[in-house]
């Protein structure tokens, strides 16, 4: 029976990589023109939100989005959330409408397909160089001058320890958000490690929960309230976490 449950998990989680990587190269044409030009980019993020819900709904993922308020379609947020699965990117997609810019790993960039794009339109880090900390930054910046949303997991990756339920929070996000005097918009990922955890022979289709919690301001703060901010975005978080596990 476990040999039976194991083939059962591969086969779906190949399935899972063949939703994720057919629907790309179908509208690669589309994705390739919108990815060419930053100014095209919020037409690239409607086409991305329609992939994030093939991908969902095509694994067998049925998400459930509460939200304590709505965001505001004309402003710019630093959007956070926990990070422990792949499905967090599609998920963030479904549940947020306002054209965001992920910070995240440069290792993504390496995924067949999915990486290609990956590597045009979002801005990517290596934590290994502080230059490369140093670029990001740099470009972030650029992009919240433009009135695009920033979305960074502050985890800085998914912990290797899996029952670890909120690892601690880097500093970036907040720095950022604090430089700009755009709140803080936590989001709470409740099922994606169940789901669809880095332990291979694991997971499987059902709800994936999610909650989009108040805003957090930072306006008036400056960069030596940066630890306090991230401590009451992490604590808000963990909250929810811990209530609803």
């Amino acid at each position: 029976m476990h040999v039976l449950r194991n083939i059962l998990i591969l086969l779906w989680r190949i399935w899972f990589y063949v939703v994720m990587g057919v629907p790309i190269i179908i509208m690669f044409p589309l994705l390739l023109i919108f990815s060419s030009r930053e100014e095209w980019y919020p037409q690239f993020f409607v086409v991305a939100r329609f992939w994030a819900k093939i991908v969902l709904y095509g694994s067998g993922f049925l998400p459930k989005v509460v939200k304590e308020a709505e965001i505001d379609r004309s402003k710019s947020y630093m959007f956070v959330a926990n990070h422990t699965s792949m499905t967090d990117i599609m998920l963030m997609l479904y549940c947020v409408k306002n054209p965001f810019v992920f910070v995240g790993k440069k290792e993504l960039a390496k995924i067949p397909v999915f990486g290609f794009f990956y590597k045009r339109t979002c801005i990517l880090v290596d934590r290994n160089s502080q230059r490369s900390r140093k670029e990001v930054f740099d470009r972030a910046q650029a992009r919240l001058q433009g009135g695009t949303s920033i979305c960074i997991f502050p985890e800085g990756g998914v912990p290797d320890d899996e029952s670890i339920v909120l690892d601690l929070f880097k500093d970036g996000a907040f720095r950022l958000a604090i430089d700009h005097q755009i709140p803080i918009l936590p989001l709470v990922f409740l099922d994606n490690k169940k789901r669809f955890s880095y332990t291979f022979f694991s997971g499987g289709p059902g709800v994936m929960r999610a909650r989009v919690l108040k805003e957090i301001p930072t306006d008036g703060l400056a960069q030596e309230n940066k630890k306090s901010l991230n401590e009451k975005t992490r604590q808000t978080i963990l909250s929810v976490l811990e209530s609803e596990a």
